[in-house]
């Protein structure tokens, strides 16, 4: 008997520092998890205050020197809509520029292979407007490539540099895409399509492309070439050496260029500030999308991806 009591003695104490091992760990397990969630509240309490910071910093004024200076203007990469190179961003700091009392001259710094012509259009316009309301020199200074879309904002200016390897020119349009019908019959797919209005499927890949859409596709074409092309000869004037090749849609090497009379001269930033404008101080108006506004697109995007396959996971209704 006195075996026994003695082992029911051993079993009790066993399981009390079993209970009791068990319990201190639920109560760690409980600690790590509420410093967790006051980590995980830190982070997102500095993300949300890093956000407010980048907006409120876009809105603050940049202190633009009055003393004379360079105002600078980059166009780099494609022109697209929303796109840094757009009208919604290069509008604003051409204004900026040109209407601070310290810049003696604009500088386009141009990079780009091109993009759309409304665009484009917009900004070529509004470089017009600006020189005739400021007075003030315009020049464009292509570092590698001004093409297309890029040279119709270039040829607005009042001098045009280039290095001796810079890509200038391509002054054409284009309408591009693919055609899929004969590989659809291949696969034994079949393309139902139904429309409202006889040319509602116009340049649809899956179908036949007929004689009449490709007509009015190349007038609709040659209609934004002629547009372009009078925008090249009212900005270069005279000193356009017109050939059969100038409006094909090739595009030259800068020192071809300046022969034909698309570019003026050799010239990089720091030199047209320092010998052409007289002014070396750069100040750069360039309106760039901030961390916070590629942060809300982002979420934006997301939310709104969420929200799509939300709907569609919905039951329909009865």
């Amino acid at each position: 008997m006195e075996n026994e009591v003695t082992l029911d003695a051993k079993t009790i104490h066993w399981e009390r520092e079993a209970i009791e091992k068990l319990l201190l760990a639920d109560v760690r397990e409980r600690r790590a998890a509420r410093r967790w969630r006051i980590v995980k509240s830190v982070i997102w309490m500095l993300l949300f205050g890093a956000l407010v910071w980048a907006l409120a910093s876009d809105q603050l004024p940049t202190g633009a020197p009055s003393t004379p200076h360079t105002a600078l203007v980059s166009i780099k990469g494609e022109i697209a809509d929303q796109g840094e190179a757009s009208a919604e961003y290069v509008l604003p700091a051409l204004r900026s520029a040109l209407e601070d009392s310290g810049s003696k001259a604009l500088v386009l710094l141009i990079n780009s292979p091109g993009g759309s012509p409304v665009q484009a259009g917009l900004i070529n316009d509004e470089i017009r407007r600006l020189r005739a309301k400021h007075g003030k020199p315009i020049y464009a200074v292509v570092e590698e490539t001004c093409a297309s879309a890029a040279y119709y904002i270039a040829s607005a200016a009042d001098q045009i540099y280039v290095d001796k390897a810079s890509i200038v020119g391509s002054i054409g349009v284009l309408m591009d895409g693919f055609g899929f019908v004969d590989t659809l019959g291949k696969l034994g797919v079949e393309r139902r399509l139904l429309t409202a209005g006889q040319n509602k499927g116009f340049l649809d890949p899956f179908s036949p492309q007929t004689e009449e859409h490709r007509r009015y596709a190349q007038k609709m074409l040659d209609q934004i070439h002629q547009q372009f092309i009078s925008v090249v000869k009212q900005g270069r004037g005279d000193r356009l050496k017109e050939t059969p090749e100038t409006f094909s849609g090739l595009f030259w090497t800068g020192e071809q260029s300046i022969r034909l009379g698309l570019a003026d001269a050799y010239g990089s930033l720091d030199s047209v500030a320092r010998d052409v404008i007289k002014a070396e101080k750069l100040v750069d108006y360039t309106n760039k999308e901030n961390i916070a506004e590629r942060f809300a697109k982002r979420f934006g995007a997301a939310v709104g991806q969420g929200a799509v396959s939300a709907l569609r996971s919905m039951p329909p209704l009865r």
